[in-house]
């Protein structure tokens, strides 16, 4: 009781091959579970990511429109509405990015993967944790420094003449919000718990 049934495509997620829920082996109710389906339990919500990505893209679709109506109408075009729509296109690749790997549905090539036991998908899965939480720590430092320079030499944006560190700082923020959520799932992994 108090369990939700979240269902999930089958052979996506390497963690859930031994049907487990803190470390123990699933009841035979749980067991009865339709394929792909996993008991949803113990994961941090990831409701603030799904209403944050639908948000950036009814902001998106919405400045987009605008634009091309201005444009239809009056022959004039919006072009300062480009910094924001990129701008928010950068928070919602890394949202998104956080969400698929919180999921296990990032882009993979599961053809050696597949073959390995339970146990070594599991390792499989918690290397390319490791390898993701490189990437976004790099990208995470790196993007700091930048913003830091754009503070520092108070760059402006071409279009609108913002400070241009205002559009920077979320790359190092949201990459952290990657991280933790590969690290998460990494120790999940590595414990044998469905992610």
């Amino acid at each position: 009781m108090g369990e939700k049934n979240f269902p999930r495509t089958p052979n996506l997620l390497f963690c859930d091959l031994e049907p487990r829920l803190n470390g123990r082996a699933l009841s035979a109710k749980n067991k009865r579970m339709g394929p792909g389906e996993v008991p949803f339990r113990g994961l941090p919500p990831m409701k603030i990511e799904e209403i944050l990505v639908a948000a950036i893209m009814a902001a998106i679709a919405l400045i987009t429109a605008a634009n091309v109506v201005t444009r239809y109408l009056s022959n004039v075009s919006l072009a300062f509405t480009e910094e924001y729509s990129v701008a928010l296109m950068i928070g919602l690749a890394l949202l998104g990015t956080a969400l698929a790997v919180t999921r296990g549905t990032h882009i993979r090539i599961p053809f050696f993967i597949e073959k390995l036991p339970p146990r070594g998908k599991r390792i499989a899965e918690a290397v390319a944790m490791a390898l993701t939480i490189l990437c976004f720590g790099l990208l995470s430092l790196h993007g700091a420094k930048l913003a830091y320079d754009e503070y520092d030499f108070e760059f402006v944006s071409s279009g609108l003449g913002h400070p241009q560190f205002l559009y920077t700082m979320w790359l190092p923020i949201l990459s952290l919000v990657v991280i933790a959520r590969a690290l998460m799932r990494m120790i999940r992994c590595l414990r044998g718990i469905n992610p």
